[in-house]
């Protein structure tokens, strides 16, 4: 008789592979489905693997003929499969949640609104300086069920959205990290930014009082959850002004980490600057101190880390003018990071598919640093409506090429050129991704 169990993983993306490759090497009977077509890539390495899939639709029958199934984060909860799995008591789990399952190393799972993969990229860049045997996954990189197959560490830095921890359960943190909270992703939550406040502060169950909390004390939304998500887990707070007893604060331009044993360091030392990278950068070092990294080596760290593709990434400089693409910020509050930390008059390129965005929050930013918006988009008339009369041009265009063009026209030598869309790139671009390398191919091409 066969005792194997049978596992259904929904979507054949970086995630559902990585969790087919893990489910198959612990000897689960593997069958992946995707509504979608699945990529050539992912499709050869599941042949290779003797893996059974299916795509451009599900089969009902052999999807819900499984003891768990395994979501990518993208499916939404009210997807007819998944509701029909519920009703039938089949356990709907991410694969965070299943990878976990099979590792014993240490998890510093790091989450927020914005910064997420800045945050996570640096704390992987300090752990690795040191020279632990560490590796990042979540939304960045290889996935960490494909990592926990192919090749086991001792850390693990995960990078989690509030769609991964929704379908986590039993994982359990050795450092939690939450960077902020503002309202997103609302569509997915009932617009109850409740809802959404709850999934992120899902990230400290089944802490205990071995781990750690590190999160802002700036941030009103997260202290104002705190009273709801009591934990046993030690807290480590960091703020940009009021002192901390154990965490990270700043001080006359001086960034202090009190945690064993205290390090300073200037402000002005740290690779990523302005006010949003202080915030990722006092995490990240807070997350190297409690496993005891030399003081020494954390600054360094925080000193010589390159920031990632598409956030604040500096393109070039076109006859004195300076061209930024930070594609990566597809909602409003990564745009006021952004425009908050330039320093010169800002030619603002923007626009894409808005996702309820409420742009009240960067008027005063407008009016104070930005003498042009381009909008690049489909339909810009929530944009014109916003910031009429804030600044003397508002033109729009539909491509990087026209965006690029018109944004270099409207600048003069000491201008910032900022590409931060404070959008979805899906009605022009297949994603952020494409929608900044479109960008500076089109400021190369100047």
């Amino acid at each position: 008789m066969d005792t194997k169990q049978h596992i259904t993983i929904l979507g054949a993306g970086e995630s559902g592979v990585g969790a087919a490759i893990l489910a198959k090497l612990k000897g689960w009977h593997v069958f992946v489905s995707d509504k979608g077509a699945i990529p050539a890539k992912y499709k050869t390495e599941l042949e290779g693997a003797s893996i059974a899939f299916e795509e451009g639709f599900h089969s009902d029958d052999r999807v819900l003929g499984a003891e768990l199934i395994i979501k990518s984060p993208g499916i939404p909860d009210k997807a007819p499969i998944v509701i029909e799995a519920h009703k039938r008591g089949i356990p709907v789990i991410s694969e965070i949640e299943f990878a976990a399952r099979y590792t014993n190393a240490k998890l510093i799972a790091i989450t927020g609104t914005n910064g997420k993969t800045t945050t996570t990229l640096l704390t992987y860049h300090i752990f690795k300086k040191a020279g632990l045997n560490v590796a990042v996954a979540g939304n960045v990189g290889r996935s960490f069920a494909r990592q926990v197959a192919e090749s086991e560490h001792d850390f693990y830095i995960l990078e989690l959205s509030s769609f991964q921890l929704d379908g986590m359960y039993q994982f359990k943190a050795d450092v939690a990290v939450l960077l902020n909270i503002t309202p997103d992703h609302l569509d997915r939550y009932d617009y109850q930014l409740s809802n959404y406040v709850f999934s992120k502060f899902r990230i400290l169950q089944n802490m205990d009082a071995h781990g750690y909390f590190i999160y802002c004390a700036d941030d009103p939304i997260t202290v104002a959850a705190l009273n709801n998500h009591p934990t046993p887990a030690r807290k480590l707070p960091f703020s940009l002004s009021k002192p901390q007893e154990q965490g990270a604060f700043i001080q006359e331009n001086q960034l202090h980490f009190t945690i064993n044993d205290p390090l300073i360091m200037s402000i002005f030392d740290l690779a990523l600057q302005g006010k949003h990278n202080q915030y990722n950068s006092m995490a990240a070092g807070i997350s190297a101190r409690v496993f005891e990294i030399r003081k020494d080596m954390v600054r360094e760290s925080l000193m010589d880390f390159e920031n990632i593709e598409h956030r604040l990434e500096f393109v070039t400089k076109v006859h004195g003018i300076e061209f930024i693409n930070d594609s990566k910020a597809t909602n409003v509050n990564s745009t006021w990071y952004a425009l908050e930390s330039m320093t010169n008059p800002i030619v603002w390129i923007v626009g894409g598919v808005d996702k309820g965005n409420d742009y009240n929050m960067l008027t005063e930013l407008v009016r104070g640093r930005v003498k042009a918006i381009v909008c690049m988009g489909k339909d810009n008339q929530k944009i014109h409506e916003a910031f009429h009369g804030m600044v003397e041009h508002i033109v729009d265009t539909n491509s990087a090429t026209e965006a690029v063009k018109a944004a270099y026209l409207l600048g003069k030598k000491g201008d910032t050129v900022l590409l931060s869309p404070a959008c979805a790139s899906f009605d022009l671009f297949e994603n952020y991704e494409d929608r900044g390398r479109q960008f500076k191919k089109a400021v190369r091409e100047l």
